[in-house]
């Protein structure tokens, strides 16, 4: 396994054909939070794509090498190098690069919530990459394209059956039937590393039943990822943001989980209770 270098060879395959993975990880003074979910899904995902990953011991060592304070680790694991076109190495020699960047957390957005807007682009529906995080993320940078304006702070993904996925960045829940729900990822979306730890703890639930209009009908609703916490959604405006398809409270439903995920994450901040 190569160590992270500046340089990245014309010939890496995940250069060429977006043909690896990659996982951002919070840390704190070198802890890494949810670290086994990241480990779990970097693994899985080169099994998936065929070939092997780090070893656990080697990547146990990566957050060791960070500075001090808040900070986020960027992997990124390739197939390496190799192979006639498309056709991959056998076989295959990974390589591994990474970053450490500092993290800036955004309480105004855990206490007043977030604007989101529907995305025009639908992700194709591909269930041998479905869940894993691969490098080729066309269809997200798509999705984000579509706008420009500050006051909007995401975006919310449907396949290409009309069924509710992601946000461009993020994984999505609403409440409704007093329980929290999110959309399965069988077919296409990135199971975060958060999310598998909110459904493994019993807070969300997954539905294979996620039309538009369960979002829009729901009490309240919120996206999360492993970096920057929960955010409440406040509004979702249509794609051209010309009109308001919903508007919800920030309630105690919301702070409840809200509490729950930044606890995994080690957020420090006091949030409402109401």
């Amino acid at each position: 396994m190569d160590e992270s270098d500046p340089t990245i060879a014309l010939t890496d395959r995940g250069l060429a054909y977006g043909d690896g993975l990659f996982e951002t990880v919070l840390l704190r003074d070198g802890a890494a939070r949810l670290w086994d979910e990241h480990c779990e899904r970097l693994s899985q995902g080169a099994r998936r794509l065929g070939f092997e990953p780090p070893s656990r011991e080697w990547l146990d060592a990566l957050p060791e090498r960070a500075p001090a304070g808040e900070q986020v680790l960027k992997i990124m694991l390739t197939r390496g190098s190799g192979g006639r076109g498309y056709r991959p190495p056998l076989p295959a020699e990974p390589r591994c690069y990474w970053q450490f960047m500092p993290f800036s957390p955004m309480p105004a957005r855990w206490d007043s919530g977030v604007n989101v807007r529907l995305c025009r682009l639908r992700l194709a529906r591909q269930p041998a990459l479905a869940g894993i995080k691969h490098l080729n993320r066309l269809e997200n940078v798509l999705a984000r394209q579509e706008w420009q304006e500050d006051a909007i702070a995401e975006g919310i993904l449907l396949n290409d059956c009309d069924q509710l996925v992601e946000a461009t960045a993020m994984n999505l829940a609403w409440h409704d039937q007093g329980q929290w729900w999110t959309p399965a990822l069988t077919e296409c979306g990135v199971e975060g590393t958060l999310r598998r730890a909110l459904v493994e703890r019993g807070h969300l639930t997954v539905t294979e039943h996620a039309p538009l209009s369960r979002l829009l009908n729901s009490q309240t609703a919120c996206l999360f990822n492993s970096v920057q916490g929960l955010w409440p959604i406040v509004t979702c405006c249509d794609p051209d943001n010309q009109h308001l398809l919903a508007q919800w409270p920030i309630d105690e439903s919301v702070r409840r989980l809200q509490r729950e995920a930044h606890t995994l994450l080690g957020h420090v901040f006091n949030l409402p209770t109401s």
